[in-house]
């Protein structure tokens, strides 16, 4: 295991970071502060019960709203989650999940909300998740609009 350090760029401002390729999470849209992305279970994402471990679904939820956010952010922009929360419906024990994710505008100029659900392959929810983001004081949004709800 090479221990660093390292130093890294991504391919493209929308794209998933080796972390999120890790988990196989595939960016299906991400556009007008909305994003879909998917993500299978498979072995090393399970806990011990047999069920895909919650922190792999929080981590795709997570990733889904950063997608939306890039979505109406000029590339190279700075920002990071400083909140969430997540509530589990139901466990995941096969197939593909899919997060569809979406984020509004804050009351403060820097913040934004972001919101997803997470399905399993059979249209079941399983997962809603709530975030907050803050803006670097750097970063500029896009002339989009989306949905300030």
């Amino acid at each position: 295991m090479d221990l660093g350090p390292h130093s890294f760029e991504m391919d493209s401002w929308i794209s998933c970071a080796p972390f999120e390729s890790m988990l196989k999470m595939e960016i299906v849209k991400a556009e007008k502060g909305k994003a879909v992305l998917t993500m299978p279970f498979f072995v090393n994402l399970a806990q011990g019960a047999a069920l895909m471990h919650g922190g792999a679904l929080v981590s795709l939820a997570d990733t889904a709203v950063v997608m939306a956010i890039k979505s109406i952010l000029q590339p190279g922009s700075h920002f990071a989650t400083i909140k969430l929360e997540s509530e589990f419906l139901y466990p995941v024990k096969q197939g593909v999940v899919t997060a569809y994710a979406e984020v509004a505008r804050g009351e403060e100029e820097r913040i934004f909300n972001g919101k997803a659900e997470i399905y399993n392959e059979n249209n079941r929810m399983v997962m809603t998740f709530s975030s907050i983001f803050k803006l670097a004081k750097s970063a500029k949004i896009s002339n989009v609009r989306f949905n300030a709800s």
